[in-house]
Parts: C-alpha cells; structure tokens; sequence
C-alpha cells in the first residue's frame, strides 16, 4: 500500500516538474505587443492588434491561474498577431510616405 501510495507521488510530482512558467514566451508577447504600440498599430492594423492584446490576456490570466501550457500557447499566438500588426503599420506608413 505504501508502496503504490509512493509511484503515485512520484508520478505527480514529475508531472508538474515537466511544466514549466513560461516566462520567455511571456516577455517576447510584451515586447512585442509594446512595439506594435510604439508603431501605431491599434490605429492602422487594428483587428491583428486586438487579437494580439485579447491574446495576451487570456496568457496572463491562464499564467495566474498556473495553467502554463494555456500561458505559452496564448503567448505566442499574442505575439505573432503583434508581430503581424506591427508590419502591417510600417507597411501601410512606408506606401503612404510617412
């Protein structure tokens, strides 16, 4: 009985040393949604950008509440949509010439 109570454990435990935060995928989300910001992004790629910031959202909250694969996943969806709106500005800026 000790015995299985101890693999259970075990089993457990590596379970949530497999996890890990994703604080990587978190800083590269901000930046990018911080330098979509800087371009204008909300103005002239708006759809992306809203997308990126609910994105990041949802990685931010599923972060607290210590669902990190949710976290990492929503973390990178939010910045290929910055990412995405970001170039889209400086695109649509440089045809205009501004």
């Amino acid at each position: 009985m000790l015995y299985k109570l101890l693999v259970l454990t075990l089993i457990f435990s590596s379970c949530a040393l497999v996890t890990t935060r994703p604080k990587q995928e978190m800083s590269y989300a901000q930046a990018a949604l911080l330098a979509a910001k800087a371009v204008k992004a909300e103005i002239h790629a708006s759809q992306d950008f809203r997308k990126a910031e609910n994105y990041y959202l949802k990685a931010k909250s599923s972060y607290k509440s210590k669902y990190f694969n949710k976290a990492k996943e929503y973390a990178k969806l939010s910045q290929k949509f910055s990412e995405r709106a970001e170039f889209q500005t400086i695109k649509k800026l440089s045809l205009e010439g501004n």
